[in-house]
């Protein structure tokens, strides 16, 4: 159990998978895609996944989540410890219900999709550790009850 607490730290601390402003319509193209550069290099696996647990999908045109464990899958070594996903600035009209099978999200960034409804939240409900959700810039805001609901969702 050690080993694996230790290989889980080691992994935080590794940049995140940058595909930010690629202007990425499908899940599919990252595939083919090249992250970003950061400040610091991406470690890989040898099998070339790299070893991160932290994914930037930001400022793109997604308007679906199809096919993103199959290619999170090829992309990360370990894409059950996906921590932390920014996928603001898309098209998404709501929660694609694949978020929910990666039980260690700890953060969801949406703010500035096209989310209209606010049941849409409740989705997250069984992410366990979940801290951190941004929804702001989305229609949902407007909604009668939206900060009380966001704040349901992290307390369960």
């Amino acid at each position: 159990m050690t080993d694996q607490w230790d290989h889980v730290k080691a992994l935080a601390q590794e940049p995140p998978l940058d595909f930010s402003f690629k202007s990425i319509n499908f899940i599919q193209d990252l595939i083919s895609e090249e992250p970003r550069p950061g400040l610091r290099p991406l470690k890989r696996s040898k099998q070339g996944k790299s070893l991160t647990q932290a994914l930037r999908l930001n400022n793109n045109v997604l308007n679906d989540l199809s096919d993103f464990t199959q290619t999170i899958s090829q992309l990360l070594e370990y894409p059950q410890n996906l921590a932390w996903i920014d996928l603001s600035f898309n098209d998404l009209p709501n929660i694609d219900p694949v978020l929910t099978t990666f039980l260690n999200l700890s953060v969801i960034y949406l703010h500035g999709n096209c989310m209209h409804r606010l049941t849409e939240v409740d989705k997250l409900s069984n992410l366990p550790k979940l801290r951190s959700l941004t929804l702001h810039g989305n229609p949902i805001e407007e909604e009668k009850g939206y900060r009380w609901n966001l704040w349901g969702a992290l307390r369960r």
